[in-house]
């Protein structure tokens, strides 16, 4: 290479360098500024679909006392409960607060089955943030309940649906659900059932021990308490197949010869336009909530199935939850 050559290669290099330091320089004030991180201002709220009692209620609590107790935000949550309408009157009050990352709202399948049916927000309205885990739904009946077992509960639900009355939170939910698919398993009509519905599990569960009802239809974990107490015996559950644990001695309805597996879910849910930075904020802390000793324990104890999921992953797993559920309750004619 002649020196001429060489001149212009340094020449070129050192403008390259000087350009290069111009815009490193400049290049943060041309920029558009990151979005800044979020977190809540004020003591946010766990919005609870149903009354006090329910597995909606005893989740949220179990959330709101891992997050106070690890410190997990500087300013611990509140429960609100918001029962009535199968859920609608909670769904409605969260998104009176649309964009607002200060409410999140717990909730199961029976918020699904509400806008199948035309009530309530569609979940194509809120935010979705995280699910939480899965559960199976047991059938209860007192301790001194003329129906013995599950195989004699098939059997009067065959002769005579009406025969029977069964206490349910809401209507059109999975708790409806799984009654309606062990009645159509047994043979029996659907459209005779006496179904009588309450605005929670534990006002469901207040009926059947109350000699109200004869049967009382609610998530497991819901009936645990009074199964452990000796006032409730389960007559099935809505798995696909026989689990251990505080279970054990609890047949699936295949097992009885009425195949009915319904899994009722828990999801927590943002206000429609909550932004992307709120969105993450919450899914960190669930995340970290959801890997606590207690909420472990929780979930054995009550024999929950996991599988965390954040915003996007829940936000599909609610698409395909609707189109199964419509397809369900069409087939069961629960549509209205």
């Amino acid at each position: 290479m002649t020196r001429r050559a060489l001149h212009f290669a340094g020449g070129g290099f050192a403008r390259r360098l000087r350009l290069a330091v111009w815009a490193a320089l400049l290049l943060p004030q041309l920029a558009p500024a990151a979005a800044p991180d979020w977190k809540p201002e004020r003591r946010a709220e766990i919005i609870v679909t149903t009354a006090p009692g329910g597995g909606n209620d005893k989740v949220a609590r179990v959330i709101q006392k891992i997050v106070q107790d690890r410190k997990l935000v500087d300013l611990a949550p509140t429960v609100v409960n918001k029962p009535g309408g199968s859920g609608v009157v909670g769904m409605s009050y969260l998104n009176q607060h649309a964009g607002d990352g200060h409410y999140l709202a717990i909730t199961s399948v029976t918020f699904l089955a509400e806008s199948i049916n035309g009530r309530g927000i569609a979940y194509t309205d809120v935010t979705p943030v995280a699910l939480l885990f899965n559960e199976y739904v047991g059938f209860g009946v007192r301790a001194d309940s003329r129906i013995k077992s599950g195989r004699e509960l098939i059997a009067l639900l065959k002769a005579d649906a009406g025969s029977v009355s069964a206490a349910i939170s809401g209507v059109g939910n999975h708790n409806h659900i799984a009654l309606g698919l062990v009645t159509k398993a047994a043979g029996g009509d659907v459209k005779k059932l006496k179904v009588v519905s309450f605005n929670s599990g534990g006002e469901a569960l207040t009926a059947a021990l109350g000699g109200h009802v004869d049967l009382v239809v609610a998530p497991f974990a819901t009936l645990l308490p009074q199964v452990q107490g000796g006032r409730l015996r389960v007559l099935g559950i809505t798995a696909p197949r026989h689990v251990s644990g505080v279970l054990a001695n609890v047949p699936t309805w295949g097992e009885q010869g009425a195949p009915a597996v319904i899994s009722n879910w828990r999801v927590v849910l943002g206000p429609r336009g909550m932004g992307a930075a709120q969105t993450a904020y919450w899914e960190n802390v669930l995340a970290r909530v959801v890997a606590a000793d207690d909420w472990n324990a929780m979930l054995e104890q009550d024999q929950l199935s996991g599988g965390f999921l954040k915003s996007a992953e829940t936000r599909d797993f609610l698409k395909a939850q609707y189109e199964e559920l419509k397809a369900v309750m069409n087939e069961l004619g629960l549509l209205r």
